[in-house]
């Protein structure tokens, strides 16, 4: 103990007196605010105690794993209390290389090792650090929400069913509706988001008010939604954050999931101009980033999980194909379509014309690409929902308008 007082005294000293010595003296210029939790936070904030900015929402459920995602207003220590029926409750946290996660406001906490096929209960758990010192951490109020609910996959389903928006543009009630006219009984597994969810990314408020906040508090807290990445989504100054606020497998935003007897794989057909636009200011690299994930598409579709799918369906924002001529759309067509045409996919679910269509198989793409509506506001095209079930024999399709009338529809057997 001695040595260890000795030793931190020595650190202390080194810090208060050789380095402040070395260093100018503006380096110690930092306002007040930024020793307060939070102060590095994004503005549009609120003031006052610790809050929750979002209701909790799902990511990736699977048989015996989910990630419970939210954000806080203040830097807090967090947890999700995990609830089982006849079982003692059980805490997670983030973990990483030993240490707890702690000290933010954006939280990602993955379950494992959950059963399969198990309905769970859960809270979420948020104590505000108000100060954080090297050995003196000062916590304040404690918050929670919950409970929620959510059952894990059983890995024998032999069915999915699936909901699928493209070109939100920042209209939220867009979800909100069409959910609420299409699918009022909630009869989807998840929801996927296929890009364009917003205009740009400037800050946090808009992805909390465009996307999270009206997710949570309709269907994610119980039901996961998969984020696609469209080519707005990489613009604004908030755009390298945005992917905080996500769960992506592997850290990309291409990966590949089975559910039911269907293989879902999510391209990023990033940008739609050259890299050398303008517009980019020599900030993007979409070429050499579309270039990589030909390559693991190309081991996708040797996979196991990818060959012994009874369907194989893709999600892209901007399809290869029927999507004008734009840098973009003839870049994805290079490096995705001979590989998407060779795995055999059974159909292709798209969005960023604005202009809802089916597409049939033919000599360019070998399955039917559908591509989805516009936002449904300034001349921007009608909005639309894509509905999908399939089961072993049969994958079902429809593309939804308003009024429940099917602007496009398909019915695939097994090849």
């Amino acid at each position: 103990m001695t040595e260890d007082i000795k030793r931190r005294d020595f650190l202390k000293n080194i810090s208060t007196a050789g380095l402040l010595g070395l260093m100018p003296a503006a380096a110690f210029a930092v306002p007040a605010a930024e020793a307060l939790p939070g102060a590095d936070a994004p503005e549009g904030l609120p003031e006052g105690p610790n809050t929750f900015l979002t209701a909790p929402y799902l990511q990736h459920l699977s048989v015996d794993s989910v990630n419970i995602m939210w954000i806080n207003s203040r830097r807090s220590f967090n947890w999700v209390e995990l609830y089982e029926e006849g079982k003692p409750p059980r805490k997670f946290f983030s973990e990483k290389n030993g240490l707890i996660q702690a000290n933010n406001r954006i939280n990602n906490i993955p379950l494992e090792g959950l059963k399969p096929g198990t309905p769970y209960q859960y809270k979420v758990v948020s104590t505000e650090i108000t100060v954080f010192k090297p050995y003196s951490i000062t916590f304040g109020e404690t918050i929670e929400q919950g409970p929620f609910e959510f059952k894990t996959l059983s890995g024998e389903e032999k069915e999915v069913r699936f909901a699928v928006f493209n070109d939100l543009h920042e209209r939220p009630q867009n979800i909100s509706e069409l959910l609420g006219k299409l699918a009022p009984e909630k009869d989807y597994d998840f929801v996927v988001y296929n890009g364009d969810s917003f205009n740009w990314v400037d800050d946090e408020p808009m992805i909390i008010k465009n996307l999270l906040e009206p997710s949570a508090s309709l269907f994610a807290s119980s039901t996961p939604f998969i984020m696609v990445q469209g080519n707005h989504e990489p613009r604004g100054k908030y755009a390298r954050q945005m992917f905080d606020y996500f769960n992506y497998p592997g850290g990309n935003c291409y990966f590949a999931f089975s559910q039911g007897p269907v293989r879902f794989v999510v391209l990023d057909s990033g940008e739609d101009k050259e890299d050398s636009s303008e517009e980019y200011s020599g900030l993007v690299s979409y070429d050499r980033y579309r270039e990589k994930q030909a390559r693991w598409l190309e081991k996708e579709i040797e996979s196991r999980e990818f060959k012994k799918a009874a369907f194989r369906v893709a999600l892209i924002h901007i399809s290869p194909w029927h999507s004008g001529d734009w840098h973009g759309t003839l870049h994805c067509r290079k490096v995705f379509g001979p590989l998407m045409n060779k795995g055999k996919f059974d159909l292709q679910l798209s969005g960023h014309t604005h202009r809802y269509k089916t597409h049939d198989a033919n000599e360019d793409h070998h399955f039917p690409i559908m591509i989805g509506g516009g936002p449904g506001f300034e001349g921007r095209g009608v909005r639309t929902l894509i509905k999908g079930r399939a089961g072993n024999e049969e994958l079902h399709v429809q593309m939804l308008l308003d009024d429940g009338s099917i602007a496009g529809e398909y019915r695939l057997t097994q090849r």
